[in-house]
């Protein structure tokens, strides 16, 4: 980034901290300030809260939640290689082989990772 192209985006910056800061003054200083015990309680769902907020959760829903972020993950790194891959713009002709074998092996490992899931019963909802 070059030197001369600096002050304005400090100006802009500057400009910006000013709106947000003027602006939270301005909804502190004019906004109501009534509080009564129904304002302060949680909404839930118009019902009145039950019991306490830290009740056991299934390990399951962690393992399920897990899972699917790692694959979701694999789906991230998969999207962008297959179109960069198979576009004009994209890899040269002679490293489109190393990059899907490279993509052949990611594959293979996730693929491992799900059997072992798979075998250690995780997909068993019991």
């Amino acid at each position: 980034m070059d030197l001369p192209n600096l002050p304005p985006l400090f100006v802009y910056g500057a400009i910006l901290v000013g709106f947000v800061v003027t602006n939270l003054l301005l909804a502190h200083t004019l906004g109501p300030r009534k509080h009564t015990p129904v304002k302060d309680m949680p909404y839930e769902s118009g019902m009145d809260p039950i019991g306490d907020a830290r009740q056991p959760f299934d390990v399951r829903f962690y393992l399920v939640a897990i899972l699917f972020l790692v694959f979701d993950v694999e789906l991230l790194f998969l999207y962008p290689w297959a179109v960069s891959a198979y576009s004009e713009l994209g890899i040269p002709p002679e490293l489109r082989d190393t990059v899907f074998g490279v993509m052949l092996v990611f594959m293979a490992t996730l693929a491992l990772a799900w059997v072992y899931a798979w075998r250690k019963g995780v997909f068993r909802w019991r």
